[in-house]
């Protein structure tokens, strides 16, 4: 039962990871100015990629459910995603969603009734102490609507999250990712066209990044964490989710050069201990155990 635990936290950590790359890419390879095409752009060519995989549509009240979680998790999610990722620093957008963890376990709590371990709140708490402080000194220049687009987006995705995890769980996860994709591709797409016009103009390296988005940091990365949220509490997978913030900072730093100094990386080694410790799985009282052992 413990192997299985790691496996699927193991999985469910490729969804962050990726996604603390996309700030990077979105930056430096894709066009300005086109948040609403690129939501398109990134999410209907990754739903269709998942739903040839998993062969399934929607019934009932699943329509409905489909474009309510799309535009949570998916649609309004990454228009926002990316006026951040334009906006502000790979690090610290990253770091700014990392916040997520805390805002699902309060969620899963009101809306799930799973009430928080203690483990997993200190977790959460030990990680975003560790995002403040990587906002500290060093982090340079903050752009205030960078940062409310991303606070927006973490309530939407960890709303939405909590949600599919009340919803889904006699649907397959690939069939409930394959929908929400293309429920929210559908509903930003009239919007581009109103607002932005024509699709943009993309060159050799925006279609590269697109294509390294649709695949990887969308098909791949919500199949698994859609996976993840029907295995594991909403909880654990918030705090598997502060790996957001790691991915992002050392992208940012590494590869574009942005500000890492003694704060940082205090901040990051927080982040890091937050995840471990919120990820531990509950103890099981010596007695139970006890109990478990002698029963044929």
């Amino acid at each position: 039962m413990e192997d299985k635990r790691v496996r699927w936290m193991l999985l469910t950590a490729i969804a962050p990871i990726a996604w603390g790359s996309t700030y990077f890419v979105t930056r430096h390879l894709l066009p300005a100015d086109a948040a609403l095409w690129g939501s398109v752009i990134r999410c209907l060519p990754a739903g269709l990629l998942v739903l040839l995989l998993a062969r399934k549509l929607p019934r009932g009240s699943w329509w409905w459910r489909s474009t309510v979680l799309g535009v949570l998790n998916v649609g309004g999610f990454s228009v926002l995603i990316y006026i951040v990722g334009q906006r502000i620093p790979t690090s610290l957008a990253a770091s700014l969603m990392s916040t997520s963890a805390a805002a699902m376990m309060l969620f899963a709590w009101l809306l799930l009734r799973q009430k928080p371990r203690a483990a997993a709140a200190l977790g959460a708490g030990v990680g975003i102490l560790g995002v403040v402080i990587m906002l500290g000194p060093g982090a340079g220049p903050v752009d205030a609507w960078g940062v409310v687009a991303s606070v927006g987006a973490m309530l939407a995705s960890s709303v939405g999250f909590v949600l599919t995890t009340r919803w889904g769980s006699d649907v397959p996860p690939l069939a409930m990712t394959a929908w929400q994709l293309i429920a929210g591709a559908l509903v930003v797409l009239p919007v581009a066209v109103v607002v932005e016009g024509a699709p943009p103009v993309l060159d050799g390296g925006a279609i590269a990044g697109f294509v390294y988005i649709i695949v990887i940091a969308t098909a791949l990365a919500y199949a698994v964490w859609f996976t993840g949220l029907s295995k594991l509490p909403a909880g654990v997978v918030g705090i598997i989710g502060l790996l957001n913030p790691v991915t992002g900072v050392v992208l940012g730093v590494v590869l574009a050069g942005e500000a890492f100094g003694i704060a940082q990386a205090i901040g990051l080694a927080l982040v890091i201990v937050g995840v471990l410790w919120g990820s531990l799985p509950p103890r099981v009282p010596s007695r139970q155990l006890a109990r478990s052992d002698a029963t044929p």
